[in-house]
């Protein structure tokens, strides 16, 4: 072999030794590879990222310039979790863009952000950075666009910002920023997008700074604490197309200068306190879209020259106090989709110029005042999909021009004075879900032709003068869920045809003349049914078994007649039976008894059933309300002695005989409801009926002759009142004038009556209701005000009137019911308060109407106004007040639904230190009685101290009870469950959280859903078993506050999500996890195996 043969091997080692420094990775890339090295990251993440590399340029996320050198970093959407690479990629010198947004950062932004020269592009965005914002970003002299949005930023925004003269966006929103806006961002003449929303702690007013920056496109200050008035210089803007500050604390009027903005777009100032009316000069923004100035204090009337803005689609105007017809200039616009100006002050007629808006989608006019007839050219609106004009005062006919509208899905026309008939071309509507127009005066019948209506829903027509029988077509509208007939004057039979509604849940025919027996085979799937207050003959078929799902089953004053089925007692979901002032016959069977989720109330009243009360009927432990007067009934009310929950009877007008039960529910009953029973008598020989009165052998010649002193005596008193009366009409006046100087009078405001006036109107039929320490009456004074007047139980309830002219006196705020004044002697003691007419949130929620009406929307603002005023008891009154008995009840509202948190009879004041309050061990510091049943927090029931703690436990009850619609002691509630280990059993077990819901507000929006479940996910905070673990009232106002998205309740078409500034898009929500933030700490908190 040649010598040389061997010499081969050695060069090519040489060879591979020299080249192996070029095919290393370089220094820059081994940078990136060092700090790639210290993530956390899961799978192929970053897997182009390989040392065995020469050079980075070519990784994802990696650019570089012609040089070689690494110019642009962008990586978005990895879940890196790690820290902010800035100090380890210090060496990159030429780097002009850094994006990491979207990875899971955490951590600081490093001081050393400033130490790269040529950064033109600094987005951080998206990530779960902490601590303030660093000065050094400030010597980024060429920076263009800082990002920094959606983190936890904390801190002011630095008035060093100003040095950044070459800035284009600046977007700080989604942080939690407080401070003032720095004047120094009128120093950026070059910015173009300001986004510093969804700060809630940012407060002080818009700097008249801000219209310097000239070349601004969009202004996002959104759902922060920013008050006063919207500056003048606003009209420097000459460029800005979205001004958006909503869900703030504006106030004053918006400047005229408004309309000097010409290339504005979109204009949302809504969910502010901004006055005055709306500047004319509004109609000098041609370029104008989007107008959402809805809930705000705005005056006077709608100017006209919003018609010369032919750009606009959407309108809305709702929740304020405009007058004034609606202008005729609307006609113009061309491009308008949506309109909404309800809960205004609204006169004058609907303008037929609407007819030339083509493109109008949603005409919502509700809540107003306004007059005349339904244009007959309304049925020139194609794309019409939502037509609301209740709550006014129309007149005249529904036109049959409505029927055009081909796109019509809802029409809610109720309680106007409309008249005529319904007609017969509006079931000509194919989409149409949704038909209300219930308390108007239309007469006629109801047309056949509803039947083609097959995608209808809901239809309320009752309040009318409707006559004619029900059309048998109804029962072609297989998606049909909601009828309401009720209050008419329809004759003839229930239709048998109705069985083919086989969707229908609630069918209420009530106070009609409609004869006939009762269908057995109505469809499967109801819930509700009232029938009463007709003519229905005949038997209850046994078919009403078959009826599964009925929870209410009302058919009182009928002429049914025959025996109570004994299949009823399949119906295991009903909770209410009223049978009463009917003909039936026979005995009660036992069945009935077998119905465990019988509890709200029973009525057999005013029929002619025989024997006993089956001895079962002690099973029915939940039942509330049980009425079984005026029958044949007979035996012993021993049986009822089991029944715990009872809190109304009424077995009067009976055969009952033998001793009422010794228990303390039997001895509070009033006589009027043992009343004629010949044999029946109490524990004491006081028989309920004069003529029957029996007692036992041994007592019986004692007890006669009781009765017969008692007899005599009464006599006497008799005559001396009789005398005494007539020397107190002699005495008049005089005696009057005694009385009232007897009184110790205190006024808070200046009301004109005498103390007679209250006193001779405290009647039960001027109760209105009653509280833990005393009875309320509505009173009217000389004046024509209405009072509140409230009187305590009884001498013994002193403290609890002491501590409410003690607490209330000396507090203010807007959501806690005002004290007028008290007035007290030695035998009364009355408090006056502003009446409130709109009764109490349980009034609302399990009254007459059941919360039907009840939007969410209403219900987040009462408990977000309770919130407030537990939090202003809690936090800003010195020392703190603890109202000690939190619950439905005690939440009143106002005219427009505003809540009053009421009754103070328990509060009590604590110190201001640490861990202090009232020690239920002691009995000299126990209140008479700690709260109400269902509402009370666990540390009541152990004696163990109670806080502030105490009343949030009683708050998130109310909170599941405005959510789930459900009283917390519900007796419909699974095993008698209480209503929050309902809740805690039902998540435990991984059900779909959503199904807690009330069902009244099914069909919201994906986004209003997310709500009602992040506003559960609080709820259930509230009502942790330890005080320690539960939020102070504050952290629940921000989580309420925050959870709240931007466009609740509004029409898809309303959520701009583009423009919208200081808010996210809704999450998507998994039903398996709830999460929400918490308040201002970054906590986060969710329904999962832990937490429940």
């Amino acid at each position: 072999m040649p010598p040389h043969i061997y010499r081969l091997p050695f060069f090519t080692c040489l060879l591979c030794f020299l080249f192996i420094p070029c095919l290393s990775l370089d220094e820059q890339g081994q940078t990136l590879f060092s700090w790639k090295s210290q993530l956390n990251i899961s799978g192929d993440t970053l897997s182009s990222w390989n040392v065995a590399d020469a050079s980075p340029c070519n990784w994802v996320g990696v650019k570089c310039n012609h040089e070689g050198e690494v110019s642009e970093i962008q990586l978005k959407g990895f879940d890196l979790q790690g820290f902010p690479p800035v100090t380890i990629l210090r060496s990159l010198k030429s780097l002009t863009s850094l994006t990491l947004s979207s990875l899971n950062l955490t951590g600081v932004i490093p001081k050393e952000i400033g130490d790269f020269p040529e950064l033109k592009v600094l987005d951080l965005s998206d990530n779960s950075l902490s601590g303030e914002i660093p000065v050094g970003i400030f010597r980024l002299k060429k920076l263009e666009t800082l990002s920094l949005n959606t983190n936890n930023l904390e801190g002011e925004i630095p008035k060093e910002i100003g040095n950044l003269s070459s800035l284009v966006e600046l977007m700080l929103f989604d942080n939690k920023l407080s401070g003032e806006i720095p004047r120094s961002i009128g120093e950026l003449k070059s910015l173009e997008s300001f986004r510093a929303g969804g700060n809630k702690n940012i407060r002080g007013e818009v700097p008249w700074e801000i219209g310097n920056c000239e070349h601004l496109k969009m202004l996002g200050l959104a759902e922060t604490s920013l008050s006063g008035r919207l500056p003048a210089s606003i009209g420097n803007l000459k460029r800005v197309q979205t001004i958006a500050i909503y869900t703030s604390l504006l106030s004053g009027p918006i400047p005229d200068e408004i309309g000097d903005c010409t290339e504005l777009q979109n204009l949302y100032l809504y969910q502010n306190s901004i006055s005055g009316s709306i500047p004319t000069t509004v109609g000098s923004l041609k370029k104008l879209q989007s107008l959402l100035l809805w809930e705000n204090n705005l005056v006077g009337k709608i100017p006209t020259e919003l018609g010369n803005c032919p750009d606009l689609w959407l309108i809305d105007l709702s929740e304020n106090h405009l007058t004034g017809n609606i202008p005729r200039s609307f006609g113009r616009l061309t491009n308008l989709q949506e309109l909404q100006l309800s809960v205004n002050q609204i006169s004058g007629t609907i303008p037929e110029e609407l007819a030339n808006c083509t493109k109008l989608t949603h005409l919502e006019i509700d809540n107003n005042l306004i007059t005349g007839e339904i244009p007959a050219l309304m049925g020139n609106l194609k794309s019409l999909t939502m037509f609301f004009a209740w709550q006014n005062k129309l007149t005249g006919n529904i036109p049959g021009s409505l029927s055009e509208c081909g796109e019509l899905q809802a029409i809610d026309l109720s309680y106007n004075t409309l008249s005529g008939s319904i007609p017969k071309e509006i079931f000509e509507l194919r989409n149409l879900t949704k038909l209300l127009l219930l308390s108007n005066d239309l007469s006629g019948v109801i047309p056949p032709e509803i039947g083609n209506c097959t995608n209808l829903y809901r239809l309320r027509l009752n309040g009318n003068r409707l006559a004619g029988s029900i059309p048998a077509e109804m029962g072609n509208l297989k998606n049909l869920n909601f009828i309401d007939l009720s209050e008419n004057r329809l004759v003839g039979v229930i239709p048998p045809a109705i069985s083919g509604c086989e969707s229908l849940e609630f069918l209420d025919l009530h106070s009609n003349s409609l004869s006939g027996s009762f269908l057995g085979t109505l469809p499967k799937s109801l819930k509700f049914i009232d029938f009463s207050d007709n003519s229905l003959t005949g038997p209850l078929p046994p078919g009403i078994g078959l009826l599964t799902e009925l929870t209410k089953l009302n058919l009182a004053k009928n002429q049914l007649s025959g025996a109570i089925p004994r299949e009823i007692s399949t119906c295991l979901s009903l909770q209410l039976l009223n049978l009463g002032d009917n003909a039936f016959t026979g005995k009660i069977p036992d069945e009935l008894s077998q119905i465990p989720s019988l509890a709200i109330s029973l009525n057999l009243s005013c029929n002619a059933f025989v024997g006993e009360i089956p001895a079962r009927f002690s099973d029915l432990k939940n039942l509330g309300v049980l009425d079984v007067s005026h029958n044949r009934l007979t035996g012993k009310l021993t049986v009822l002695s089991d029944m715990q929950n009872l809190v109304s009877l009424n077995v009067s007008f009976n055969d009952f005989s033998g001793e009422l039960p010794d228990t303390p529910f039997f001895k509070k009953l009033p006589l009027s409801d043992l009343a004629s029973n010949k044999g029946l008598y109490i524990s004491d020989g006081i028989s309920t009926r004069p003529d029957g009165l029996t007692y036992s052998t041994r007592r019986s010649s004692a007890v006669k002759l009781g009765i017969s002193v008692l007899i005599a005596v009464t006599a006497v008193l008799v005559l001396l009142a009789v005398y005494t009366l007539v020397r107190a009409r002699a005495a008049g006046k005089q005696l009057l004038d005694e009385e009232i100087d007897s009184w110790d009078v205190t006024l808070y405001q200046k009301l004109d009556f005498s103390i007679d006036d209250i006193v001779k109107n405290l009647t039960s039929a001027n109760v209105i209701g009653t509280g833990s320490s005393g009875v309320v009456y509505r009173i009217t004074i000389p004046s024509g005000e209405t009072l509140a007047v409230k009187k305590m139980w009884a001498r013994e309830q002193s403290d609890a009137f002491n501590s409410e002219i003690n607490t209330l006196g000396s507090i203010r705020h807007r959501n806690i019911v005002r004290l007028l004044g008290w007035c007290s002697n030695r035998n009364l003691k009355l408090l006056f308060y502003d009446y409130l007419p709109n009764g109490s949130l349980s009034s609302r929620l399990h009254g007459a109407g059941k919360g039907g009406g009840v939007s969410w929307e209403a219900r987040y603002d009462v408990v977000l106004g309770v919130a407030h005023a537990l939090a202003y008891l809690h936090h800003d009154c010195l020392p703190a007040i603890i109202h000690g008995d939190v619950k439905a009840m005690n939440v009143l509202l106002g005219p427009q639904f505003e809540p009053y948190l009421a009754d103070f009879g328990l509060a009590r004041t604590v110190s201001g230190k640490p861990d202090t309050g009232i020690d239920l061990s002691k009995p000299s510091s126990r209140p008479p009685l700690a709260g109400s049943y269902g509402y009370m927090a666990p540390e009541h029931g152990s004696m163990q101290r109670i806080t502030e703690k105490s009343d949030v436990y009683s708050y998130g009850v109310v909170l599941l009870e405005v959510l789930t619609g459900k009283h917390p002691l519900d007796p419909d509630l699974p095993g008698g469950a209480h209503l929050v280990k309902w809740v805690r059993d039902h998540l435990a077990e991984k059900k779909d959280p959503s199904k807690l819901l009330d069902p009244r507000l099914d069909g919201r929006t994906d986004t209003i859903m997310h709500e009602m479940l992040q506003t559960l996910a609080v709820a259930f905070l509230c009502v942790s078993n330890k005080a320690s673990e539960r939020p102070m009232m504050k952290d629940v106002v921000a989580m309420l506050t925050e959870i709240r998205d931007i466009d609740v309740g509004r029409s898809e078409i309303d959520k701009i999500k583009d423009g919208s500034c200081g808010s996210k898009e809704p999450q998507v929500i998994s039903h398996e996890k709830i999460i929400i933030a918490h308040g201002s700490s970054n906590c986060s908190f969710a329904f999962s195996d832990d937490s429940v």
